[in-house]
C-alpha cells in the first residue's frame, strides 16, 4: 500500500514523539526525585530507548520507513537513497515530534520535576550531557555510536530477508539501539539523533522548571553535528560496499 506524503509526515511526527516519550521518560523515571524508579540502574534507560525505537519502527516502518532521525534522513539523501525534496518536511516533522514527546514527559512527571533540585538530573531527562565535560570526547562518542546505528539500520533494511520479515528487522533495530545505549551511553547519554537532543533542549530552555539550571547550549552542537556526519559516512560506506 502506498501512503500519502501527509501520512508519512504524521508517522515521522508520531514516531519521534514516541521515541522521546519512551526514551526520556525512562530517564525521568530513574533520575527524578520521588519516582517509583528513582535510583534504578542504566539498563532501565537502555530498555527505554531500545523500545523507544523499536515500537515506532513496528508501528510506522511500513508507512514512512520510521526514520525518526534527521541524521538518518540526511544520510540517506546524500547517498541518493531518499528524495531531497522530502528531507526538510521530514526533519520538521521529526523535530516537532521530539518537542511534543518531551512536553508529554514533562507534564507526566511534573510533580517530580518540582521536587528535584539536581540541575544535571533535570537536564538529563531532556538532553545529553557529556560526563567528561569534553566536547571532543562527546563528539567521538556520538559519532561512533551513531555510525554503528546508521550502518546497522541501512544493513537491516537492505538485507535479503527484509521484505518478508520486516517485523523482525525492526525488533533487531530496537535491540541495536538498546545495546548502544548500554555499551556507549555512559559518556554522553547518548543522543544518536539530532531531533531527540535539540528538540527537548529547546523545551528545557523554555519551560519554567524549578532548579532547572543551564540548558548547556555550548555543548548542544555536538549531538547534532556528530550524528549527521556519522549518518552520511555510515550510509555511504554501506552503499559503497554492498549496494
Amino acid at each position: 500500500m502506498e501512503y500519502s506524503f501527509f501520512a508519512k509526515l504524521a508517522a515521522e511526527f508520531l514516531g519521534t514523539a514516541i521515541l522521546v516519550l519512551l526514551g526520556n521518560g525512562s530517564v525521568a523515571n530513574v533520575e527524578l526525585k520521588g519516582t517509583k524508579g528513582n535510583g534504578s540502574d542504566w539498563l532501565v534507560i537502555a530498555v527505554g530507548y531500545g523500545c523507544g525505537v523499536m515500537v515506532p519502527a513496528l508501528m510506522f516502518g511500513t508507512i514512512s520507513g520510521a526514520q525518526i532521525n534527521p541524521a538518518f534522513t540526511i544520510g540517506l539523501a546524500v547517498s541518493g537513497m531518499f528524495s531531497w525534496s522530502q528531507v526538510l518536511p521530514f526533519i520538521i516533522a521529526q523535530m516537532l515530534g521530539a518537542i511534543f514527546g518531551q512536553l508529554v514527559v514533562y507534564f507526566a512527571y511534573k510533580p517530580h520535576y518540582d521536587l528535584t533540585t539536581n540541575t544535571e538530573s533535570i537536564l538529563g531527562t531532556f538532553s545529553t550531557i557529556d560526563a567528561s565535560h569534553s566536547s571532543w570526547n562527546g563528539f567521538a562518542n556520538e559519532f561512533i555510536g551513531s555510525f554503528v546505528l546508521f550502518f546497522g539500520a541501512t544493513a537491516f533494511t537492505h538485507a535479503p530477508y527484509f521484505e518478508a520479515n520486516k517485523g523482525s528487522v525492526f525488533i533487531a533495530l530496537g535491540f541495536l539501539v538498546g545495546t548502544l545505549v548500554a555499551s556507549l551511553g555512559g559518556a554522553t547519554g547518548p543522543a544518536l539523533n539530532p531531533a531527540r537532543d535539540l528538540g527537548p533542549r529547546l523545551v528545557h530552555a523554555m519551560l519554567p522548571i524549578k532548579h532547572k539550571g543551564s540548558s548547556q547550549w555550548g555543548y548542544a552542537s555536538v549531538p547534532v553535528v556528530a550524528p549527521i556526519l556519522a549518518g552520511i559516512c555510515a550510509v555511504a560506506l554501506y552503499k559503497g560496499l554492498f549496494l
